[in-house]
Order: C-alpha cells, then sequence, then structure tokens
C-alpha cells in the first residue's frame, strides 16, 4: 500500500486522509469518524487491545505493519499509529452560530485571522475544546485548514471542536455583531488589558497571525481591542499560547457567580 506523507497544509480534500499518533486515532474512533483502517507498528504494545477493540466494535479493518513503514510515511510523532479516514468536515457559519442557542450557553467563538502554521491551529483547538469554546472560524485563503498534523497536535480535540471556513472573516464578524456578538481582538499594543473586560457577554475572540497580529481591516472591525499584560523582554507570544490565555480567562469569569 502506498500512501503520501502527511503534515502538509494543502487545500486539496480527496476522499480520504490520514491521521496519525495514538489518541487522534483513538478519539476518531470515538467520536464516530468513518475510518477505513487502522495500522499499527509491530514495536507497539501500548494500547494495542484498545484500539483494536474498537476496531473490531465497528467493523473497521485493522492490521500489524512493519515499524519502517511508519518512518517513511509519517513525519515524526506518529507513536506506531496510523488511520485512514474521511476527511473531517467543516460546519457553515450558519450551523456554527447556532450552536449556543442549542446548547443553552452564552456564545464564545474563536476567530482565526490568518493563522499558518498547523501546530498553532491544532493547539487552539485542543484549547478549545478544554474552554467549552463553541467553535473556530477560519478564512479559506492565506490560512491553515484541516488537515494530519493539526489533528495531530489537537490530541483528538479536531473531532469535537465545530470549525467553520469562510470565504472572508470580516463578513463572519459582521453576522455575529448582528447577533449581538461582541468582537475581541487580541493586539499586542491595545490599551485595555484582560483582566479589565467582562467577558460574561456573548463573545467572538479574534487571534491574529504569527508575527504579523491582526490585520488592519480586521482590527478595525473588532469592537474592542485588549491585551496581555506582559513584563518580560519579550513583547509577544506565540498565538496558541495567547489564545490559551484569553480563552481560561473567559471560561474564569463565566464560571465565577459574581
Amino acid at each position: 500500500m502506498k500512501i503520501k506523507k502527511t503534515g502538509q497544509t494543502g487545500r486539496s480534500r480527496s476522499d480520504s486522509e490520514w491521521i496519525y499518533g495514538l489518541n487522534p486515532v483513538l478519539e476518531a474512533l470515538r467520536a464516530g469518524r468513518n475510518i477505513k483502517g487502522i495500522f499499527i507498528s509491530s514495536s507497539r504494545h501500548e494500547k494495542v487491545l484498545e484500539l483494536k477493540k474498537e476496531a473490531e466494535g465497528r467493523n473497521i479493518p485493522f492490521k500489524i505493519l512493519d515499524p519502517n513503514f511508519f518512518d517513511r510515511s509519517f513525519i515524526k510523532g506518529h507513536q506506531g499509529v496510523a488511520a485512514e479516514v474521511s476527511p473531517k468536515g467543516y460546519v457553515s457559519l450558519d450551523e456554527l452560530l447556532g450552536i449556543p442557542s442549542r446548547k443553552k450557553e452564552t456564545p464564545l467563538f474563536i476567530i482565526l485571522d490568518c493563522v499558518e502554521d498547523p501546530r498553532n491551529f491544532g493547539a487552539i483547538l485542543r484549547v478549545a475544546d478544554a474552554a467549552g469554546i463553541h467553535g473556530i472560524v477560519i478564512q479559506s485563503h492565506r490560512s491553515v485548514t484541516l488537515g494530519s498534523e493539526v489533528a495531530k497536535v489537537s490530541a483528538g480535540a479536531v473531532e469535537y471542536v465545530p470549525v467553520s471556513i469562510v470565504a472572508n472573516i470580516k463578513h463572519a464578524m459582521y453576522e455575529m455583531k448582528e447577533m449581538g456578538i461582541t468582537i475581541i481582538g487580541a493586539e499586542a499594543d491595545a490599551e485595555k488589558i484582560v483582566w479589565d473586560l467582562n467577558f460574561k457577554v456573548p463573545l467572538a475572540l479574534v487571534i491574529g497571525s504569527e508575527g504579523k497580529g491582526l490585520r488592519k481591516t480586521v482590527r478595525e472591525s473588532c469592537d474592542i481591542l485588549v491585551k496581555l499584560p506582559m513584563q518580560g523582554k519579550i513583547n509577544s507570544l506565540n498565538v496558541s499560547v495567547a489564545a490559551g490565555i484569553f480563552a481560561f480567562e473567559i471560561l474564569r469569569q463565566r464560571l465565577h457567580k459574581n
């Protein structure tokens, strides 16, 4: 069986793709993703029985292969586990915006402004799952899209966090505003500090790209700009780290009774 190497960020969406790593494959199984086959390295022992049991329960082909197969076919971090799956689907913006009302929760979204690194996107998906974010909006161009490396870094969170892909995030921001959602832009030069804002209202947090931050037109479309206080010599944080700090401050406020 010939397998293309993974970890690329191309936008072509065929009828199947590869995910790799123990947690991504396990979570794809548990979430009910359409899986065409699971492949395990013969050198791997931990969790093999659990994977096999899950696969057999869904009549998914399960094969043990030589370790060299994985080293040749996948980038570092495959852990001797891979699965051929149907691509993870996107949801429409309307579907995404309807999630909070179905859950009877205050809306909370993340919008990514041209984030291009799949590792950052994967880490943000993991943050979003942990912090109860209702979904993520990404742009269809100049942005990373869902794929195998994103799935690997997300440690399976990609299976649970809805993602909507749009042609222009500014249009999505406008639709959110029309629904009464406040758009908060994360900006290093903002006057307001994260601790000073009320995050208990319907919100969408906009995170800018690596190194460039928010584009001027996106920044101008935000209702409020906010920054993290910095005391070190480095004046910025990795985008996924910043997203995590913002997300958990929002969660802290929403869980606090007063």
